[in-house]
């Protein structure tokens, strides 16, 4: 993945707590390619891994996707920042930041012959790669319609850019207006299981979606999430032990640190890329124990094998884990 050297050419207050930032290139000439849902992995002062932010398209023009001059970033600001998004929320025009990418783990699939108007659903600092996705579908004549959730409308971003783009297939919900509250299956009642849905934001929203579209049968091939947040810990996490059998090593994993972390503090190289158990990069074999799968990527039939994990987010439900690593 390449490195780029992007200067900040704009800040803007998107929402109370949203920033958008647009950066470009020194020399103003063109950046790489990006397609929807795409991401850049940002360098951050101080931290060991990079951060990763969506990139935001809100004009429906394929041609800044092909061969962007700039690119745009969402950054939220968060209330438990290990430095990311205040690191982000305090650039001003004229920084310089150190990005790798663009990158694509949430894809917006090409349409097949007789389409069905695609769901768009987007809780919080979602929108960003959800917005991207808005615009792509309007440059290229498909039809969707798009739910954008918070908890008020005065913490939505980017919304007159939103009303420009998508005009009545936009729907704005808010927590605390039951005239407009989010109603996930009314939405799913009045669509069609035949419809691709896509949907990013909090883990809460995601898993309610997935549990929701698996309880009317829609594919699991038509349900595309991303989620934003890495592992954290969950009430009632114990330490646990994990071997790895193939450098005789066993490490203690604390119950605020996940297998993967330990390792690298322990001089490990795992594979790994998401750290949000999505991508499958750092799945390995379980010799012995009983694994707790808290990862998207692992079908109910391989979790219930209790023979693979995903180290980076999941844990042990047994005092000790073997694995061939």
């Amino acid at each position: 993945m390449q490195t780029l050297k992007l200067i900040v050419r704009e800040v803007r207050q998107e929402s109370p707590l949203i920033r958008s930032l647009r950066l470009v290139r020194e020399d103003a000439g063109p950046l790489p390619a990006f397609g929807p849902g795409a991401h850049l992995k940002v360098s951050v002062p101080g931290l060991r891994d990079p951060r990763c932010y969506s990139l935001v398209q809100l004009t429906p023009d394929a041609g800044q996707f092909a061969a962007p001059t700039e690119y745009r970033l969402g950054v939220r600001l968060e209330e438990a920042s290990q430095g990311g998004s205040r690191h982000m929320h305090a650039l001003a025009e004229g920084d310089t930041v150190s990005v790798e990418g663009p990158k694509n783990d949430f894809p917006l699939h090409e349409s097949p012959a007789g389409d069905e108007p695609v769901v768009l659903i987007a809780g919080g600092i979602g929108i960003t790669p959800v917005a991207s996705m808005a615009a792509a579908l309007k440059a290229a004549g498909r039809a969707f319609h798009l739910h954008y959730c918070g908890r008020s409308k005065d913490q939505l971003a980017f919304v007159d850019e939103l009303q420009a783009l998508a005009g009545s297939d936009l729907t704005l919900h808010a927590d605390d207006d039951p005239a407009c509250r989010f109603d996930l299956q009314a939405l799913l009642a009045a669509s069609s299981p035949r419809q691709h849905l896509y949907v990013c934001g909090p883990k809460g929203l995601i898993d309610a979606v997935i549990h929701a579209a698996r309880e009317r049968h829609w594919p699991d091939a038509h349900i595309h999430f991303e989620l934003f947040a890495t592992a954290a810990p969950q009430a009632g996490d114990q330490p646990f032990e994990v071997e790895l059998r193939q450098s005789g090593r066993t490490l203690t994993i604390p119950a605020d640190k996940t297998i993967v972390e330990v390792m690298e503090e322990e001089g490990c190289d795992p594979m790994v890329d998401c750290k949000r158990g999505e991508c499958g990069v750092c799945q390995a074999t379980v010799l012995e124990g009983e694994p707790d799968h808290r990862d998207y990527y692992l079908s109910d039939t391989e979790k219930a094998s209790g023979k693979i994990i995903q180290i980076c987010i999941s844990r042990a439900k047994s005092a000790r884990l073997v694995l061939d690593l």
